[in-house]
């Protein structure tokens, strides 16, 4: 019995060691377990830890500003007061809209907006309401606050164009990222951040968004946000310090004004600085910025005048009389024709079987190169134009600027047209006409420039430069802002004694008797313009109408139909230091119409410089001291 007993309990205690053994190994590897994970990896859950806690989000810069060249503000950035609307806050949303809707305006279209968006989203997220209250609206919705649980008030930024249509087409507008545009820089895909979509918004984009800042907020396991723990704000984009001078930008948008259609470009011919550039009619880019309507955007894009074009930069036209500039100056340095020698202008020329008329029924009789000018006579560039052939004639408007983009710092910039005979030939399959040789001479038929590239030729022919245009003081890229300071424009290869030749040809046309441009010319001494009128048709005329009826007046034809008005000119003739085109679509008369306008703007421009520094008109200095810094065939001339 006894024995039996005792090997009972030997079996009982080998049985409890090894339990307690086995219990002493788990307890052990429990404690090596927790060591580690609470130890050698508390770091790592607690990175885990914090990031199922905290949540990282970007902060949108503020956008960098753009000025004029004084330093006068042009985009801008401004408060922006918006509502909002969290859904489980509002017993009844529509309810609550409606409401609203009594106290601001906000129509069906945007209850209906808010409703959607609500339903698609949590409940605790917020839903924009309506952008862009005024302080008054603000004050009521908070006066009415107890009635509409639910909404917030919340400031933000918007960009704002305190000149409205004065700059649309220069500066361009910001709007919402599109989907094609979404880069993979989360920056993009922030609520509400916007984008340059056009003028200089667009080209200087990167360097304008600045860098993004940080917060970092608490939130629960829904994601909802509990309260902010850090923020870092993000650094503002670069200011854009443009070229233009806002005052004369305004008087030359003053100056079209009156025009169904037009641009106007003025140049500083020594640096290339774009002083104004408009384009009428134009459009209000705060409405892109706020969120344009169906409505307006059809009106805009339906608009005879098209008032979303840059036609001082989009727009290609015939230039008409203001190329016989060049070609003049095109058989002067081939040497195939002098300043002295003459041809007989009857009234037309005929060219085998088709006949080329003058602008002047009668002719001009004998008539040598700077009279041709003076009085825009068409058979002298007939005449010379025979013996100096389109590719010679292509290679000056080249040199002159022409036929290229300029290169300025706006998109879409249109390149013009100078024709070749293997242009013709690559491009329509046929040899090139002799009779399209005439044509060309006088700025018609295939050749086609814009007024920013006419202008750039104008400058060219004053300053023997090779001048190319431009809108900012400053080279700006996102990394930063580099003087244009010590930029030379290359010598523009053409004799100095024909560019005077020329040039004096253009101050025959407005400061001598009977020239085309003599009623617009400038009186002021010391301020005089040297200029080129141009009238460029859009319709054929044909030998029956000249035959039957006569040629119509452009007062006689739908406006479609009338003849480009254009007009080019720099000043003062003395001293050049401004060029400036004008072209009103469909204006009639180059010398009429445009001229005015041209004369206007270069007058405007030497006053302004002239006030401005504090000197004698007669004594406009030269453009290195004006450099102030911001304190950040029926026509009836040719």
């Amino acid at each position: 019995m006894w024995h039996r007993d005792s090997d009972r309990f030997r079996m009982f205690t080998r049985r409890a060691l090894m339990l307690g053994a086995g219990k002493g190994v788990l307890l052990t590897g429990l404690a090596a377990r927790m060591y580690y994970l609470q130890v050698l990896e508390s770091d790592r859950y607690r990175t885990l830890a914090d990031e199922n806690r905290i949540s990282h989000r970007l902060l949108p810069p503020p956008r960098g500003l753009v000025t004029d060249r004084f330093g006068a503000p042009l985009a801008v950035n401004r408060q922006n007061y918006h509502i909002m609307i969290v859904r489980e806050q509002t017993p009844d949303v529509r309810r609550t809209l409606e409401i609203l809707d009594q106290i601001i305006e906000l129509g069906p279209d945007t209850i209906e907006r808010v409703e959607r968006d609500v339903s698609r989203r949590r409940s605790f997220v917020p839903v924009t309401v309506r952008d862009n209250l005024t302080w008054d609206e603000v004050a009521r919705v908070g006066v009415n606050a107890p009635d509409l649980p639910g909404l917030i008030i919340d400031a933000g930024r918007s960009r704002d164009y305190p000149e409205g249509p004065h700059l649309a087409h220069t500066l361009g507008y910001v709007a919402a990222v599109s989907e094609k545009e979404l880069t993979g820089d989360p920056l993009l895909e922030l609520p509400g951040f916007t984008i340059g979509k056009s003028g200089v918004e667009k080209v200087y984009d990167l360097a304008l968004r600045g860098t993004a800042g940080t917060s970092q907020v608490e939130v629960n396991a829904l994601g909802r946000v509990i309260r902010e723990l850090e923020r870092e704000e993000g650094e503002s984009g670069n200011t854009v310090v443009m070229t233009l001078d806002l005052e004369l930008q305004r008087y030359a948008n003053q100056r079209l004004s009156d025009q169904e259609s037009a641009s106007a470009v003025v140049m500083d011919i020594h640096n290339g600085e774009v002083l104004a550039l408009a384009s009428h009619p134009s459009y209000d880019p705060n409405a892109f910025t706020n969120g344009i309507s169906h409505k307006l955007w059809n009106s805009l894009v339906n608009n005879t005048y098209a008032p979303l074009s840059n036609k001082a930069v989009n727009g290609t036209y015939a230039p008409g009389s203001t190329f016989k500039m060049c070609v003049a100056l095109a058989g002067l340095e081939a040497g195939i024709i002098t300043p002295n020698q003459k041809f007989f202008c009857s009234g037309h020329l005929d060219l085998g079987n088709a006949r080329f008329h003058c602008w002047k029924r009668g002719g001009h009789g004998w008539m040598n190169m700077h009279d041709s000018l003076k009085h825009s006579c068409d058979v002298y560039y007939y005449e010379i134009s025979q013996k100096i052939g389109i590719d010679r004639i292509a290679a000056m408007a080249h040199k002159l600027g022409l036929g290229e983009e300029t290169g300025i710092d706006l998109p879409n910039e249109r390149s013009g047209l100078i024709p070749t005979k293997d242009w013709k030939e690559i491009q329509l399959g046929k040899r090139w006409q002799g009779g399209e040789t005439l044509i060309a001479s006088i700025g018609q038929g295939y050749v086609l420039a814009t007024p920013l590239q006419l202008c750039t030729m104008t400058a060219r022919l004053a300053s023997g430069k090779a001048v190319r245009p431009h809108l900012t003081r400053d080279h700006v890229t996102p990394e930063g802002v580099t003087s244009r300071e010590a930029e030379e424009f290359p010598d523009l290869q053409v004799s100095r004694v024909n560019l005077a030749r020329i040039r004096d040809g253009m101050n025959g046309v407005t400061n001598e008797l009977r020239g085309t441009g003599h009623g617009a010319r400038i009186k002021i001494k010391g301020m005089e313009m040297a200029g080129k009128s141009g009238t460029s048709q859009v319709r054929r005329i044909t030998m029956r109408e000249r035959q039957t009826t006569g040629v119509l007046g452009n007062d006689e034809l739908p406006w479609k139909y009338r003849d480009h008005a254009l007009f080019v000119a720099f000043a003062p003739v003395d001293n050049p230091r401004y060029a400036c085109t004008v072209v009103v679509e469909h204006g009639g008369g180059g010398s009429s119409v445009a001229g005015p306008i041209v004369r206007d703007l270069l007058l405007k421009a030497q006053e302004l410089q002239s006030a401005r520094q504090g000197i004698s008109a007669a004594n406009l200095p030269n453009s290195a001291q004006l450099r102030p810094r911001p304190a950040q065939n029926n026509r009836n001339e040719g």
